[in-house]
Protein backbone atom coordinates (compact mmCIF):
# COMPACT_ATOMS: atom_id res chain seq x y z
CA UNK A 1 0.00 0.00 0.00
CA UNK A 2 2.69 2.21 0.95
CA UNK A 3 4.44 2.20 -2.53
CA UNK A 4 0.72 2.51 -4.87
CA UNK A 5 0.73 5.66 -2.93
CA UNK A 6 4.29 6.73 -3.43
CA UNK A 7 3.81 6.21 -7.23
CA UNK A 8 0.37 7.63 -7.09
CA UNK A 9 -1.91 4.73 -7.77
CA UNK A 10 -4.08 2.24 -5.56
CA UNK A 11 -3.12 -0.48 -3.72
CA UNK A 12 -5.50 -2.75 -6.02
CA UNK A 13 -4.11 -1.60 -9.42
CA UNK A 14 -0.46 -2.35 -7.93
CA UNK A 15 -1.89 -5.73 -7.27
CA UNK A 16 -3.09 -6.32 -10.95
CA UNK A 17 -0.21 -4.90 -12.71
CA UNK A 18 2.47 -7.09 -9.96
CA UNK A 19 -0.27 -10.13 -11.19
CA UNK A 20 -0.33 -9.24 -14.70
CA UNK A 21 3.59 -9.03 -14.54
CA UNK A 22 3.71 -12.81 -12.72
CA UNK A 23 1.24 -14.05 -15.31
CA UNK A 24 3.85 -12.60 -18.86
CA UNK A 25 6.90 -13.76 -17.14
CA UNK A 26 5.29 -17.42 -16.28
CA UNK A 27 5.56 -16.67 -12.67
CA UNK A 28 1.99 -17.04 -11.73
CA UNK A 29 -0.32 -19.53 -13.58
CA UNK A 30 -3.27 -18.16 -16.22
CA UNK A 31 -2.60 -16.91 -20.12
CA UNK A 32 -0.01 -14.09 -20.67
CA UNK A 33 -1.33 -11.08 -21.77
CA UNK A 34 0.01 -11.40 -25.42
CA UNK A 35 -1.68 -14.55 -25.89
CA UNK A 36 -5.31 -13.42 -24.05
CA UNK A 37 -4.87 -10.32 -26.83
CA UNK A 38 -4.40 -12.62 -29.83
CA UNK A 39 -7.17 -14.93 -29.07
CA UNK A 40 -9.56 -11.99 -28.38
CA UNK A 41 -8.69 -10.40 -31.97
CA UNK A 42 -9.16 -14.07 -33.06
CA UNK A 43 -12.77 -14.61 -31.48
CA UNK A 44 -13.80 -11.27 -32.79
CA UNK A 45 -12.68 -11.80 -36.23
CA UNK A 46 -14.02 -15.54 -36.01
CA UNK A 47 -17.66 -13.16 -34.84
CA UNK A 48 -17.67 -11.27 -38.30
CA UNK A 49 -16.45 -14.12 -40.63
CA UNK A 50 -19.74 -15.86 -39.10
CA UNK A 51 -21.60 -12.65 -39.61
CA UNK A 52 -20.68 -11.79 -43.08
CA UNK A 53 -21.13 -15.93 -44.05
CA UNK A 54 -24.53 -15.98 -42.53
CA UNK A 55 -25.19 -12.21 -44.44
CA UNK A 56 -23.86 -13.97 -47.36
CA UNK A 57 -26.27 -17.31 -47.31
CA UNK A 58 -29.67 -15.20 -46.88
CA UNK A 59 -29.03 -12.99 -49.80
CA UNK A 60 -27.91 -16.60 -51.69
CA UNK A 61 -31.07 -17.57 -51.01
CA UNK A 62 -33.04 -14.47 -51.84
CA UNK A 63 -31.74 -14.24 -54.99
CA UNK A 64 -31.77 -17.79 -55.89
CA UNK A 65 -35.83 -17.75 -54.67
CA UNK A 66 -35.94 -14.05 -57.08
CA UNK A 67 -34.50 -16.14 -60.13
CA UNK A 68 -36.75 -19.08 -59.50
CA UNK A 69 -39.97 -16.56 -60.10
CA UNK A 70 -38.60 -14.62 -62.73
CA UNK A 71 -37.73 -18.09 -63.93
CA UNK A 72 -41.73 -19.48 -64.07
CA UNK A 73 -44.14 -16.29 -64.83
CA UNK A 74 -44.79 -16.06 -68.13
Amino acid sequence: MSIAAKIGCTAQTLHEWVKKAERDSGVRAGVPTDVATKLKALERENRELRQANEILRKASAYFAQAELDRRFKP
